[in-house]
C-alpha cells in the first residue's frame, strides 16, 4: 500500500524528532518544539494508513552562486526512513513529493549529503563532490612576516556584516556554495563560535576566521576553524599565522578548505589528515530553470541538442535545445531528431562540471549515436560546483 504524503505541521514535531534521533543517533534529550513551523523550508513526511510516520524528508529554500548569478535550490537534509520501511519505496514516494513542492515554489536545482548514495542514484541525484575537513599539525603551518599594510585584530559580532559581505564575494563567481541568506545562518547578536580573527586593509575586511577552542591543552587538543576565508594571499598568510602560534596548546588545526581559494593554497596540504568528509550529491529540479538562472562563462558559446528522461520529475522530460553565449543559456524543447540521450545524473554530472560527455558515455550515463559525444560538454562550461556548507 502506497503511504499518505503531506507537509509536516508543528504537531508532527515529536514523532519526526524521534524518527531522526533513531536514524542519524543525534541526543536523546529533545529540544524546545517551536510553536510555529521554521521559516525557509517545507517538510515532508510518510503515513501509513493509521497515521504512523514512516519517513521525513526536509526541502531547505536555499539559493546558490553559479558564475555571479544565484539560482534558487531544494537543499534536501533530514531523510529518513524506518527501519521496517526501508526499500519498499517511502523514500521514492518522499524526494517525488518533495521535488514536485520544490518545483512548484520555483526552485531549479538540489543538492544533498548522502550517507549512502544507492537510492539516490537511482532517483536521479549523482555524486559531484566531498567536503573534507582536514587535520593540520599546526606546528606546521608557515608563520610569515606580516605585512605592515594589514591590520589583525579580534572581532566582536558586530563585525559579522562584514564577514557575511567578504564571504559574498569569494562565493559569488564560483559554483556552487550557498548564498547563506537563508534563515539559519541568521547569528544574531553574538558569535556563532568562541572567536573571531580580522585581517583589514585600509579599514577594509581582506580575511576572517571564525574558530572554536575547543578543550585541554594536551597532545590531543584541537583548535577548530569553523569558516575561514580570505580575498587575498596576503591576508591568507596573517590568518594562518595567527593559527601557527596556537602550537604550545593546540597542537592540531582542525579546518574545513574551500579548494583552490587563497586560504588552501597557502596550507601545507600534503601534511593532512583526512578528520571525515562528506559526500554531496546533486540533480536538476527543473532543467530549463537551471540553464536560464545560472551565469555562464562569457567567452563559451555553442549549441547542442539532446534528449533526455525523468521519471521523477516529467517536466523535464523531452528532446531540448541548448544555446549559450554571451553569459546566458536558453533551453528550448525541439522536435528535432537527437543523437545524444542524456541521464538525469548525466545532467548533473555536466551542469556541475564534474564530468564530461566521453566519460559520462563510459559510465552509461550518456547514451550516443555519434563518433564522438563531446559536443556535449557545452553544458559542462565553467568551473567545477563546490559545497562549503553542511546541511
Amino acid at each position: 500500500m502506497q503511504p499518505t504524503i503531506r507537509e509536516l505541521t508543528t504537531d508532527d514535531l515529536p514523532a519526526t524528532w524521534q524518527l531522526g534521533r533513531l536514524t542519524f543517533g543525534s541526543d536523546p534529550q529533545p529540544p524546545p518544539h517551536p510553536s510555529t513551523p521554521p521559516a525557509g523550508r517545507t517538510s515532508y513526511g510518510a503515513f501509513d494508513p493509521v497515521g504512523n510516520l514512516l519517513g521525513k524528508a526536509v526541502d531547505l529554500h536555499d539559493d546558490q552562486w553559479w558564475t555571479g548569478r544565484t539560482v534558487p535550490a531544494a537543499s534536501v537534509a533530514g531523510v529518513a526512513i524506518t527501519p521496517e520501511g526501508r526499500g519498499t519505496g517511502i523514500a521514492r514516494a518522499l524526494l517525488r513529493a518533495l521535488l514536485h513542492g520544490a518545483h512548484e515554489r520555483g526552485a531549479a536545482i538540489s543538492t544533498l549529503f548522502a550517507t549512502t548514495t544507492g537510492p539516490y542514484r537511482a532517483l536521479g541525484w549523482d555524486v559531484t563532490g566531498q567536503l573534507r575537513t582536514l587535520d593540520l599539525p599546526t606546528t606546521a603551518l608557515p608563520r610569515h612576516q606580516r605585512p605592515p599594510h594589514l591590520t589583525v585584530r579580534a572581532g566582536t559580532p558586530a563585525d559579522l556584516p562584514a564577514t557575511t559581505d567578504l564571504y559574498q564575494r569569494v562565493a559569488h563567481h564560483r559554483n556552487g556554495l550557498l548564498t547563506r541568506t537563508h534563515p539559519r545562518f541568521t547569528t544574531g547578536d553574538e558569535l556563532p563560535y568562541d572567536g573571531l580573527t580580522l585581517v583589514e586593509h585600509d579599514n577594509t575586511l581582506v580575511g576572517y576566521a571564525g574558530w572554536t577552542r575547543g578543550r585541554g591543552y594536551g597532545p590531543d587538543a584541537v583548535l577548530t576553524i569553523e569558516d575561514i576565508l580570505a580575498t587575498t594571499a596576503d591576508a591568507a598568510r596573517a590568518l594562518i599565522g595567527v593559527l601557527a602560534s596556537w602550537h604550545s596548546v593546540t597542537p592540531t588545526v582542525r579546518i574545513t578548505p574551500l579548494p583552490g581559494d587563497a586560504i588552501s593554497a597557502q596550507l601545507p596540504l600534503e601534511l593532512a589528515r583526512q578528520h571525515e568528509h562528506d559526500t554531496w550529491m546533486h540533480r536538476p529540479v527543473d532543467i530549463v530553470r537551471a540553464v536560464e538562472t545560472r551565469g555562464w562563462p562569457a567567452h563559451t558559446r555553442g549549441q547542442i541538442t539532446f534528449t533526455l528522461t525523468d521519471d521523477l520529475a516529467d517536466w523535464n522530460t523531452g528532446t531540448w535545445h541548448l544555446t549559450v553565449a554571451d553569459g546566458h543559456a536558453h533551453l528550448h524543447r525541439t522536435t528535432t531528431q537527437a543523437d545524444l540521450h542524456l541521464t538525469v545524473r548525466g545532467f548533473a554530472r555536466l551542469y556541475t562540471a564534474t564530468a564530461t560527455a566521453r566519460t559520462l558515455a563510459e559510465a552509461g550515463l550518456l547514451h550516443h549515436n555519434t563518433p564522438d559525444p563531446s559536443a556535449l560538454d557545452l553544458l559542462a562550461a565553467g568551473p567545477p560546483a563546490q559545497a562549503l556548507d553542511y546541511f
